[in-house]
């Protein structure tokens, strides 16, 4: 009475000889192009990068609808770079963060991208790797295409979640709920949060919500870095809440008592950092006017 029959899914979508389509990779897929079409939407949008809010007793908004500091090229030329990061760091964040014991010993196993195993901070810190390079080498403003990419990366991450969820891995703890389900692959066979959809929920959906929120209806693309820094802390204190249902990684266990694990640990310094985004986005003048908002 307190579990509910997993779906049975199959992780493979179609397979023609040698030919696999998976569902995890086209979460991927998914994600990517979502986020790249979001993109060229919002650098498209004049009105995202001007100043908010009005005077409420000015009716006649007299002011110059500034030109975003990025280009639809810009993104286009991008969403390789993005690609390569997110699939380089996730994997190689994984591998570090996660079970590098494991893969010391089993060194051709790195590349097994299509069996699962990214971590989501590793792709992150691959993500901003190609984000100061990128923004580097075309001379543009890195912290507003850091925001531009931190409103579209919830997205990603929602598919991706939805994706554990299918391959049934990354199951949560033991639960009585009456939504609690047996995963086909979890060996001691006993009800779990599905905390996969919890993560795709709050992590994901919810922070995508929240993102496109400030975006669009506090215009803070206008100081760079503040959504960078929305982001940050957002997932931080998301992550930081569904870790409380996931079952830790079984090579990993509990870092500290019955109740920190890696991904609240790795969560911490994103916080921190999201702290530090906002603060330093409200210290320095907003775009079009001086200082930072015309640098790279």
């Amino acid at each position: 009475m307190y579990e509910i029959t997993y779906p049975q899914f199959d992780p493979v979508l179609i397979e023609i000889g040698p030919l696999v389509i998976r569902w995890y990779a086209l979460a991927y897929i998914a994600g990517i192009i979502g986020g790249w079409r979001l993109a060229l939407r919002m650098v498209s949008t004049p009105r995202l990068w001007e100043g908010y809010p009005y005077p409420a007793a000015t009716k006649k908004r007299k002011h110059t609808k500034p030109d975003a500091p990025l280009t639809r090229d810009h993104i286009d030329d991008f969403l390789v770079w993005a690609t390569v990061g997110v699939i380089l760091g996730g994997r190689i964040g994984f591998v570090l963060f996660y079970n590098l014991p494991y893969y010391l010993s089993h060194p051709i196993e790195i590349f097994y991208v299509w069996q699962g195993g990214m971590a989501f901070h590793g792709g992150l810190a691959g993500v901003i790797i190609a984000i100061v390079l990128f923004a580097r080498s075309r001379g543009i403003n890195m912290f507003s295409l850091g925001d531009v990419i931190a409103t579209v990366a919830p997205l990603g991450y929602f598919f991706g979640r939805l994706a554990n969820f299918i391959n049934g891995e990354l199951w949560g703890r033991a639960a009585d709920v009456p939504w609690a389900m047996v995963f086909p692959r979890d060996e001691l066979q006993i009800a779990r949060h599905p905390s996969q959809l919890y993560q795709a929920a709050l992590d994901g959906a919810l922070l995508f919500a929240v993102m496109l929120f400030a975006v669009y209806r506090f215009r803070t693309l206008k100081r760079s870095g503040l959504t960078i820094g929305i982001f940050l802390t957002g997932y931080g204190c998301a992550r930081f809440i569904t870790e409380n249902f996931r079952e830790p990684d079984a090579q990993l266990g509990y870092l500290v008592g019955n109740w920190l694990t890696m991904g609240m640990t790795l969560s911490l310094p994103m916080i921190v950092a999201g702290i530090w985004f906002i603060w330093r986005a409200y210290t320095d003048p907003p775009l079009g006017q001086s200082g930072m908002a015309s640098k790279p």
